[in-house]
């Protein structure tokens, strides 16, 4: 039988060892701090050594570098390993925030992740009052939803090229009227959404859903998860956008909160 990983002596694997402490540098970088050979120098390898991870890494989407800077930063793969791997635990940490939400907005209060890629909706919450169709287990657009366009605007730009489905002529997919099918233009929409910390959707997946969504954040400030509040274009009114983006910033900074106890009580011994 293997030693356990806990035991003095047991078997380790060194260059895992050697791409996690890069991982983690790269967590920690920032400016300079996050090209290879300062990443090298932080970790104590070579800079042979730590290009070969560092390209093995990006190829996994675990890390990302900056061509013009030579910086590397966190992946989107990361993201990913975190909706498929944690998805289940926050629906459950955040079940008691939407429906909270709900309650407070009169609408459909919903948490997605990205799963395999896709962003898919991992749990919901409805008012009792509202009766909506279910966007639980979907996957949905990036650039024609307010949970999209919240993840790309905290996602690293360079990772966006990899994330969006463009058609042969470089235009994005078009829904509804309403999508936004140019890139320059939705480049605009990203900036007023980091600017406001929400993003909003005026029918542009489908025409009778708006909403509004906010990122739940991690320590780095990459939204590991999404916040959204989706309701009919009658009752869910451009007017309303602002108090519902409010609403929704703050029940995604519970849910932070929330998983960051949960994983700190995880990972904190116990005598």
């Amino acid at each position: 039988m293997a030693p356990s990983p806990h035991r003095p002596g047991a078997t380790r694997v060194q260059s895992v060892e050697r791409a996690a402490a890069l991982l983690r540098a790269v967590a920690l970088a920032t400016g300079q701090d996050g090209t290879a050979a300062a990443l090298a120098e932080s970790v104590g390898l070579n800079r042979t050594t730590t290009w070969r991870i560092l390209t093995t890494l990006e190829d996994q989407r675990l890390v990302t570098r900056d061509d013009r800077s030579g910086i590397y930063s966190l992946g989107f793969g990361l993201i990913d390993l975190a909706g498929q791997a944690g998805g289940a635990n926050l629906a459950r940490t955040a079940g008691a925030v939407l429906d909270h939400l709900a309650a407070r907005s009169g609408e459909t209060a919903a948490l997605a992740v990205v799963r395999d890629g896709a962003l898919t909706y991992v749990a919901e919450a409805t008012a009792n009052a509202v009766v909506a169709a279910g966007w639980r287990d979907r996957a949905v657009s990036l650039h024609a939803t307010s949970t999209g366009k919240v993840l790309l605007a905290f996602t690293e730009p360079e990772d966006l090229d990899g994330s969006l489905r463009q058609r042969a002529d470089g235009r994005l997919t078009r829904h509804t009227p309403a999508t936004i099918t140019s890139r320059a233009e939705l480049d605009e929409e990203l900036a007023r959404t980091r600017e406001r910390g929400y993003a909003v959707c005026r029918g542009e997946f489908e025409s009778s859903a708006w909403g509004v969504s906010a990122p739940v954040l991690d320590a780095t400030g990459r939204a590991v998860a999404v916040v959204s509040i989706w309701g009919p274009s009658e009752r869910l009114t451009e007017d309303r956008f602002e108090d519902l983006g409010h609403l929704a910033v703050a029940a995604a900074g519970e849910i932070a909160g929330r998983r960051t106890a949960a994983q700190d009580a995880t990972t904190t011994p116990h005598p």
